[in-house]
């Protein structure tokens, strides 16, 4: 709780977007991140717009600061939720209507995962190809997918509870160092997802998207796109397919970007860029 509180206080833009995130969706999303309750707020149908407001609230924060930096940046990428944040950076969506897309993304996932109970483990200290052996071995007649590539050595399996449990205990006879079953709603990122998609279908299609005034970086095939209709077809893709975030970030890496900026709560992007490449600089605008 208290996520977003001091850039609201300290920075109008953020402030605003706050107050008008609440006008949207009907509740005070203010209230709710800086006050809780936690477990409302941890949920998935207010996680997600409660992270797109806050993150879009710090990118505020970094213009008001160095507005030089901003108006120069190059590309855009987002983890998983993220994504939305790049785009609606890039200018793919407005503000309302990303807040809803979320809402509604959100609302999708929650019912998908209550449907299949679910989760997803964090797998530390194996490559891909390992990880994949796992899933194949513990996988059973249930489902076991790898869901998010986030940088060597950590990597997030996402399936049906019996099979992430089996996966757990492998784990260490595969060689990981650790298998850390996270406090999340479902396996977001898989095959489990699938009753989410007509409904985040739906809502795409109602909403006018923009062509992207710079490239954004997709999670499902780690290449740049700004094609209006070529990203509405990612983003629904996005919710079944592995998160490619260490391909996302070589590609830029190879194209020259050396600078970036994580714009939003925690310091994990910053974490998994420096165990991609620790000569690259990786600043965090948080909350």
């Amino acid at each position: 709780m208290g996520m977003g509180r001091l850039l609201a206080e300290s920075v109008p833009a953020a402030r605003r977007l706050f107050e008008r995130a609440g006008e949207v969706l009907g509740y005070d999303l203010a209230k709710l991140c800086f006050e809780g309750p936690a477990e409302r707020l941890d949920s998935t149908i207010c996680s997600q717009p409660a992270l797109f407001v806050t993150s879009l609230a710090a990118l505020e924060a970094l213009r008001a600061e160095s507005p030089q930096v901003v108006e120069e940046c190059e590309a855009a990428a987002g983890l998983s939720l993220g994504e939305y944040t790049a785009m609606a950076f890039a200018g793919v969506m407005d503000f309302e209507d990303g807040l809803m897309l979320v809402q509604r993304r959100g609302a999708a996932m929650q019912d998908a995962a209550d449907a299949t109970p679910s989760g997803m483990v964090s797998i530390l200290g194996l490559d891909r190809d390992d990880v994949q052996t796992l899933c194949d071995v513990a996988r059973g007649d249930e489902i076991l997918e790898i869901a998010n590539l986030l940088c060597p050595g950590n990597i997030v399996i996402s399936g049906t509870n019996g099979a992430c449990e089996r996966a757990a205990e492998l784990a260490h006879s595969f060689g990981a160092i650790k298998a850390l079953p996270l406090a999340v709603a479902g396996a977001f990122h898989t095959q489990i997802m699938q009753p989410a998609i007509r409904q985040l279908s739906e809502a795409l299609a109602d909403v006018p998207l923009r062509p992207a005034r710079i490239p954004v970086v997709s999670n499902t095939d780690a290449r740049p796109h700004q094609d209006p209709e070529e990203i509405r077809r990612l983003l629904i893709r996005q919710v079944l397919h592995p998160v490619l975030w260490e391909d996302s970030m070589r590609y830029l890496l190879q194209e020259g970007f050396g600078q970036f900026y994580e714009v939003g709560p925690g310091r994990v992007l910053r974490g998994l860029t420096r165990r991609i490449d620790r000569s690259v600089t990786c600043e965090n605008v948080g909350v």
